[in-house]
């Protein structure tokens, strides 16, 4: 039955009524969005951990079912696991690291060289600047990299703030990330405890069908960063620049933000390769990068991200700029997979089925557009320009 409506109300226009009641919901739902903001930022030093162990667990964990598969117990298992990836990954840092400190020196006296060449072009080239101004700035620049040739490899890290916060986040990363490859599945279970009992099941097939969609996020992201390393950093040291594999391990980092990471990192590569070897060599890595960009957007990820986790560009980018503004460089790294698990789990959730839902997200081919270019179907019924209004 509808609300009768009062004398006084019938004498606003009937948008005015309706303009007001969305902007008072509206206003609720902004506010409830900021409330929520501020706690994340509060509790940042928590959350970030948590979020940087669930995509590590998503990594994880399938490689720890299988080891329990074949027999190894569950927390033997996770005790292997952990300490080949920490080995792992402490291998190749380090071995980065020695490479990009054994190679700044002579990145540096390229440098030098290529500002001096700079510098003879504009006093004697077509141009004629004046040569004590030019020669002025090309020295003051050189002696600022050269000065700060030590800064460049160990000055992040000198002060006791900074390097205090990296490891209680490790530590606090590592702890969460053993009891979520350990019981991952029974923490979820207690935690959707509070859950009323009609909409249980329904929010655990939800929380299931996003994890699994950031399972297969991580594995194809992973992937993808390898081939991008591999192709740009195959790509620099062929021409002979300088750090080819500190630039593609950045690259490989880079690409876990996608689209804008994998891009930036490379367009450092173009920097170094600008001054090292000049215009021809920076301008072949520039296409070396955009043909691996290209091969990663039309070939790797349609066959490796399942439609589940294929996200419309506006939503990704718009999801890493907002992560970015709120927490960083981290917030971007976890903005994209945030997303992916709340659009599985949302979908899930709104579905009649759930598992029906979830499995209509695959298709055989990958090829199909998730995102298809082609207009609106025109109207088939017809357009009522002036409806009557209906009777208060």
């Amino acid at each position: 039955m509808n609300k009768p409506i009062s004398a006084d109300a019938r004498a606003v226009h009937p948008g005015v009524r309706i303009a007001a009641e969305w902007s008072w919901r509206l206003i609720v739902i902004f506010a409830g969005l900021l409330v929520l903001g501020y706690v994340v930022l509060r509790l940042e030093t928590v959350l970030i951990p948590v979020g940087l162990a669930l995509l590590a667990s998503a990594l994880l964990i399938p490689v720890v079912d299988r080891l329990q598969v074949w027999g190894v117990p569950r927390s033997a298992a996770v005790i292997v696991v952990l300490l080949a990836s920490i080995g792992l990954v402490a291998g190749i840092m380090t071995f980065v690291v020695e490479q990009f400190i054994d190679g700044l020196p002579q990145l540096t006296d390229q440098f030098t060289a290529s500002v001096t060449q700079i510098q003879n072009w504009l006093t004697s080239g077509p141009l004629h600047f004046s040569e004590d101004q030019i020669r002025q700035a090309g020295d003051s620049v050189v002696k600022s990299v050269q000065s700060n040739r030590e800064s460049l490899t160990s000055g992040a890290l000198t002060t006791a703030t900074v390097i205090g916060e990296i490891f209680t986040g490790a530590l606090l990363t590592l702890f969460t990330l053993i009891f979520f490859l350990y019981g991952g599945d029974q923490i979820w279970q207690f935690v959707t405890r509070i859950v009323p009992t009609d909409a249980r099941r329904r929010v655990r097939i939800a929380g299931s069908a996003g994890f699994g969609s950031l399972i297969g996020y991580v594995r194809a992201t992973v992937a993808v960063a390898a081939a991008d390393a591999i192709g740009i950093g195959a790509g620099l040291a062929i021409l002979g620049v300088p750090l080819a594999l500190p630039l593609a391990s950045l690259v490989f980092i880079g690409a876990f933000i996608p689209i804008v990471g994998a891009f930036l990192t490379g367009f450092l590569a173009v920097l170094v390769a600008l001054v090292t070897k000049g215009f021809l060599t920076a301008l072949i890595v520039l296409g070396i990068i955009i043909g691996v960009m290209q091969l990663e957007a039309h070939v790797m990820q349609p066959l490796l991200l399942g439609r589940a986790v294929r996200l419309h560009p506006l939503a990704v980018v718009l999801a890493i700029t907002t992560g970015i503004v709120l927490a960083g460089i981290v917030g971007g790294l976890l903005a994209v997979p945030i997303v992916a698990v709340l659009n599985t789990a949302i979908r899930s959730l709104l579905a009649d089925d759930p598992d029906v839902a979830y499995a209509e997200l695959h298709v055989e081919d990958p090829e199909t557009p998730l995102f298809p270019a082609e207009p609106d179907e025109p109207r088939t019924e017809p357009r009522i320009v002036n409806p009557t209004p209906p009777d208060d």
